[in-house]
Formats: C-alpha cells, structure tokens, sequence
C-alpha cells in the first residue's frame, strides 16, 4: 500500500441482533448506514496511527472494493478511520477516538 492508504478486511456482523431493550432485529432490517469494524491487513508507509492486525471502525460508504485472491478487501484513507480497538488497553475504553 502506499501513502496512507489502509488494506481491510470487513469483518462480517453476526446475523440477528438485540435492542438495548431486548427485542431482536433480524438480519435482514436495513437500518440506517452504520460504521462497521474490520481488520487492517495492509498499512501504506504514511499510516501513522495505524498498522497491520489492527481492529478499526469506519463508515462502510467511504470506501473502494478490491478482490485479492478471491477475496474481497477495501482500500481507505488513514483519516477515514473513526476508531482503533485495542485488545490490551492500559487505560481508558480501548478505543482511540
């Protein structure tokens, strides 16, 4: 990759979910556009917050599809990343905003 251009790996919600209330909403319910997670597979050499076998959240709209090997990938800008997941915080939630 170059610049800071991110390689990612969308990875795919779990079917049906749970309102904070406890009713189940289907898979199948278009809701409105939601960020989603996916995993850095690539990073261009001006990625600076982010590397290779991070977690990030981004908006799935801001993004171009490529397929590598019969696998389908994404290409972002650095700055279209909203969030980084962290597996072992020091501190705080875990999440770089």
């Amino acid at each position: 990759m170059l610049h800071d251009r991110l390689l990612v790996r969308e990875t795919p919600e779990k079917g049906e979910r749970r309102s904070s209330a406890g009713l189940v909403i289907p898979e199948t319910v278009k809701m409105a556009t939601r960020l989603v997670w996916g995993e850095v597979c690539g990073a261009g050499t001006g990625a600076r917050h982010v590397k290779t076998g991070d977690r990030v959240l981004f908006n799935p709209e801001d993004q171009h599809e490529v397929e590598l090997q019969a696998e389908r990938y994404l290409v972002l800008r650095e700055r279209d990343v909203h969030a980084i997941a962290s597996e072992h915080p020091t501190q705080g939630t875990g999440l770089y905003l």
